[in-house]
């Protein structure tokens, strides 16, 4: 009963409340954090411009199996633009973050168009479970989140200034929505049901889609 676009302005500004930093402009990775990185602009008092443009041909990235292709994509992907970034502290918006591979490259790709800083911030909490229905997320040590635990350190792994994350009470406050209706097991670990009960299923689950992945 919400508008996605709308949710997602409130995640930023929800965002700018816990995760405050002083920088000169907020840019968004584009398309889905667009939102967010308005309403952190909106809600933080910093400048909002695009720093990135995006080639539409290239497909979404995280969900590339390949990592050796996954990180080409990005290079070709995303151009990002020195008027916007150049000699300025930065805070690039992200809507979430998976293996952290994709971010190291972007916050590269901004840092080598002259930005000062750079300091992330996702709108979303640190991803510490996989996902078994669909998101190519299945190995836990896959996800730099539940690998290296402290922002401080996953700052560090991507070369970032900063880091921070939306927290989950942030996330549901934005949202609006009863905490029991969402599923939020990639966050938290407390999946619909049992995987110890239910194994093979879960295997059987992800044997059909490396098929179809496949396919």
């Amino acid at each position: 009963g919400q508008r996605v676009n709308e949710v997602r302005r409130r995640l930023g500004v929800q965002l700018a409340k816990e995760q405050p930093v002083k920088a000169d402009v907020v840019i968004p990775v584009p398309d889905s954090a667009i939102p967010a990185a308005l309403g952190y602009a909106q809600e933080s008092c910093i400048d909002f411009d695009h720093g990135l443009i995006k080639n539409r041909y290239i497909h979404r990235t995280f969900i590339t199996p390949d990592q050796t292709v996954r990180e080409r994509a990005v290079s070709m992907k995303l151009n990002p633009l020195p008027e916007v970034v150049a000699g300025k502290d930065v805070v690039l918006v992200d809507d979430s973050i998976v293996r952290g591979t994709t971010t190291k490259q972007i916050i590269a790709l901004v840092r080598a168009a002259g930005a000062k800083s750079v300091h992330v911030r996702v709108s979303s909490p640190p991803v510490l479970y996989p996902d078994f229905y669909g998101i190519d997320t299945p190995d836990q040590k896959k996800l730099i989140a539940a690998d290296l635990v402290e922002a401080r350190k996953i700052s560090q792994a991507i070369g970032a200034d900063s880091l921070g994350y939306l927290s989950i009470d942030g996330m549901l406050s934005a949202i609006d929505r009863p905490r029991e209706s969402l599923c939020l097991a990639c966050f938290n670990g407390e999946y619909p049901i049992d995987l110890r009960e239910r194994a093979e299923e879960v295997a059987e689950i992800q044997a059909k889609l490396a098929i179809n992945a496949v396919v």
